[in-house]
């Protein structure tokens, strides 16, 4: 059992032993089923049909998209290709390269008054965006580097026909703790190998660790 690497293309040099992502497939070697499950559990909060059809409309605080898409991305939106489609109503770009990393997190917040952003025009602002980090999982080898530390980024989100879209910048996945220890485990779950297993054993420990 391999982790699928998040948003990249096929490789065509063989894979080394590590928690290595398959692809722009993006699959866990999961079923569709469940594949299924993971895409409607990240859609859960969302305020009905009628809200997701509207999402990111202009009558609307910009910043409740940033808020929304962050939320999807602490949730693992991006660690496969079916999850990481619910996040496209929030952002203007289709796909992202290959992340050779996950930031995980315990929590992040978002600017959510006008007198914190950096308004452009009426059309054009910048939301500053805090995550509380705990460290980085490093997808080749399955590493973990402990690493606490507040990051700020600047949200950059404007009007893409008539609707509030994130146009920059494009972040590697930003993934709760829980989230990615439950990541961790199914894969050790599925994985066949004992070197493997091994290693996702130790990960998945050092993930449990951080308080």
């Amino acid at each position: 059992m391999v982790l699928p690497r998040t948003l990249c293309e096929e490789p065509s040099l063989p894979r080394p032993m590590s928690i290595m992502l398959s692809c722009r497939s993006m699959m866990i070697a999961v079923s569709p089923v469940l594949a299924t499950m993971t895409l409607l559990a990240l859609l859960v909060g969302m305020e009905g049909g009628a809200a997701w059809a509207q999402t990111g409309g202009l009558s609307h605080s910009p910043a409740e998209i940033v808020k929304k898409y962050f939320e999807l991305d602490q949730k693992g939106a991006k660690l496969d290709s079916m999850s990481f489609e619910a996040l496209a109503p929030f952002r203007s770009w289709d796909t992202e390269p290959i992340w050779g990393k996950v930031v995980v997190i315990r929590e992040f917040s978002v600017a959510e008054h006008h007198r914190d952003w950096e308004v452009v025009n009426r059309l054009e602002v910048v939301i500053p965006v805090t995550f509380q980090v705990i460290g980085s999982v490093y997808l080749e080898t399955a590493g973990f580097l402990p690493e606490t530390s507040v990051e700020e980024i600047r949200v950059r989100v404007k009007s893409v026909k008539n609707r509030w879209r994130i146009i920059e910048p494009m972040l590697p996945p930003h993934v709760g703790q829980k989230r990615m220890i439950n990541y961790v485990k199914e894969a050790w779950v599925k994985e066949t190998e004992p070197a493997k297993r091994e290693s996702l054993a130790t990960l998945q420990s050092e993930l449990r660790k951080v308080k």
